[in-house]
């Protein structure tokens, strides 16, 4: 694979939405309440422009469940909100759907051991998202999704970029139209929320639509590969009580067993729903 440092092009002729004036003015001269009914108005516009990217969107939860299911990994790569948005989806995978971990990966700008830090200046450094994923050992069987709500972003542009060089499919998830990122990625989602509340504060409306999609992605996802059965998490890891309380409950429905104590036994004996329900069916 290639590994020589390159160089990031930017389209300086995009039009960056994300970044034109708020639609409202002198803020600090708003009332409380006049504040939280004007963003709440801002907010109702994120699912209507979600909306109207769906079609792309079910394009790439298609290919990344045929990547997983033929036993591939997805990449989650990005800056910023986005990108520790896409890390807090991410992170409870394993617990809700009990998939492996590995499956679900996150490269963020700056590592996910400084999550909390937001070191947003590594999202300038261009050759890091790709030298990262080689460390994960990427391949073509794998799939990454790019995150940039501006579409600019070096760190995500520039491992796009190299992923489309090295025949490995991405994705990406933007706020702009026509932006460099979405030109590089094979599967490109546009959601185009507008100008922000705050002018150009991405970490509002964009980072509302980035974890809407990230919600749809995993769940849709994880249905798909058979992980949930009705509309039970029956694949749960019973790592707390509180987890393996639903988990009880969930298995007495499905099971027929009104006795909840001796549900419990069965169940924590199998270690998940799906399991205990296998065992019972394989008596």
């Amino acid at each position: 694979m290639h590994t020589a440092k390159y160089t990031v092009v930017y389209f300086f002729f995009m039009t960056r939405i994300t970044e034109q004036p708020s639609h409202y003015r002198h803020l600090e001269k708003m009332s409380l309440e006049e504040l939280t009914a004007n963003i709440n108005n801002e907010d109702k516009k994120v699912a209507v422009a979600i909306e109207k990217a769906l079609p792309q969107l079910n394009i790439l939860i298609k290919t990344i469940v045929e990547k997983l299911s033929a036993g591939g990994r997805m990449f989650y790569l990005g800056a910023g909100s986005g990108g520790r948005l896409s890390a807090l989806d991410a992170l409870e995978l394993p617990t809700t759907y009990g998939i492996d971990k590995g499956k679900i990966n996150v490269i963020l700008a700056g590592g996910l051991d400084r999550l909390i830090e937001a070191p947003e200046e590594k999202e300038d450094e261009a050759d890091a998202g790709w030298l990262a994923l080689l460390e994960h050992k990427i391949s073509p069987k794998d799939i990454v999704v790019g995150i940039s709500a501006s579409g600019t972003t070096p760190f995500v542009l520039g491992a796009l970029q190299q992923c489309k060089a090295n025949n490995i499919t991405a994705g990406c998830i933007v706020s702009n139209p026509d932006s460099p990122i979405a030109a590089v990625a094979a599967i490109p989602v546009e959601v185009i929320t507008g100008p922000e509340f705050v002018t150009g504060s991405t970490r509002m409306k964009c980072g509302t639509a980035q974890k809407m999609i990230f919600d749809m992605i995993s769940t849709t996802t994880m249905i798909r590969l058979g992980r949930v059965e009705d509309n039970s998490m029956v694949n749960v890891l019973l790592i707390n009580n509180k987890i393996t309380d639903r988990a009880v409950k969930i298995f007495m429905e499905k099971a027929a067993i009104g006795n909840y104590e001796k549900a419990k036994v069965i169940l924590l004996k199998h270690g998940s729903v799906k399991k205990a329900l296998d065992a019972m069916k394989n008596r």
